[in-house]
């Protein structure tokens, strides 16, 4: 019998990430949200801090964590492995980081995360106990080259990828004021960006030869979202390409191969990717859109719960982009 009515935790519910769970959990039919921690805003109600949660969630602030069946850790990168240290979780509790401290090394004491790209490892996170999330351009780059990795196609591969300020945390950075942000562009981490050694980690085990992976990340002057475009060479036909790429997403229900332009609004606001491809000569270009605080870290992590707990997939991810 599959269990319902599980209790769930946020750490770091403050944040970016940890408020777009509170969203998302809010509305979930078998799931009932029982601490969102903070030490910075502890005894304030979130929807003080998020008005758009008035009337969904009221819940103060604590920092007291209790027990629960399902934790989230939405903590600053390395931060997680520091907490679960000073606060031992029960065997028995689904942990889902959204951070990167387990991606590339999944040990953890008796925890071993298993990686939560659903695409690629539904059957290790179905009963899985401990879940990394993975990146949001990771995600994004990942779902744009894995089918041709699995055919052992890919060699050198050039991508650049645009994201909104709330890639950025919710700290405030010079890089994230709006004064600086609006009508501005600019490259950042450029091919050192910490991603490419989660991507390469992934594509590496399904393709056949050695992989190059050029990435230059942009600054964009958006609040949320994720674009980017891989270029790479090959002698298959557009139309075989998409007919791959359609093949290998078939039964996946967040992930859609267009024939025709994509844009980010198809995606904002979703825990979809939308991918499109396009070819010159023997050059082809995979684009790939996502939503960076949904299936790029918030959604995805509802998406691997579901998986992991034996639930229906989509389960409270049934959302509607904002087009206009």
């Amino acid at each position: 019998m599959i269990e319902i009515n599980k209790t769930a935790g946020i750490i770091g519910a403050n944040g970016y990430t940890g408020s777009e769970l509170v969203r998302l959990l809010a509305f979930h039919p078998h799931v009932s949200l029982s601490f969102l921690y903070s030490r910075s805003n502890s005894g304030t109600k979130i929807s003080d801090l998020y008005p758009d949660l008035v009337t969904v969630c009221e819940m103060d602030l604590t920092d007291q964590p209790e027990e629960v069946d399902i934790l989230f850790l939405c903590l600053p990168h390395k931060e997680s492995q520091n907490w679960l240290a000073r606060n031992p979780v029960k065997d028995s509790t689904l942990v889902i980081d959204l951070g990167n401290d387990f991606r590339l090394d999944g040990n953890f004491g008796d925890r071993n995360f298993i990686y939560g790209l659903p695409e690629i490892n539904k059957k290790q996170l179905s009963g899985a106990k401990s879940i990394a999330n993975p990146g949001c351009f990771a995600t994004a780059i990942q779902l744009a080259l894995l089918p041709l990795a699995e055919k052992g196609l890919l060699n050198e591969v050039y991508t650049t990828g645009i994201t909104g300020s709330t890639g950025a945390g919710q700290s405030l950075q010079a890089t994230t004021h709006f004064t600086w942000r609006n009508d501005n562009i600019s490259a950042y981490k450029t091919l050192t960006h910490q991603h490419v050694d989660e991507i390469l980690q992934q594509l590496v085990s399904y393709n056949t030869n050695e992989i190059s992976l050029n990435f230059i990340p942009w600054r964009g002057d958006f609040a949320r979202g994720i674009f980017t475009s891989s270029t790479l060479k090959t002698d298959l036909e557009l139309s075989d390409i998409e007919q791959l790429f359609k093949d290998f997403y078939a039964d996946e229900p967040f992930v859609k191969v267009s024939e025709k332009a994509i844009d980010l609004k198809q995606v904002v606001n979703t825990n979809r990717c939308v991918i499109q491809i396009e070819k010159s000569g023997n050059v082809a270009v995979i684009h790939s859109a996502i939503d960076n605080l949904l299936k790029g870290a918030s959604g995805q992590a509802v998406q691997n719960m579901n998986i992991a707990m034996g639930w229906e997939e989509n389960l409270g991810l049934n959302l509607k982009p904002i087009a206009f």
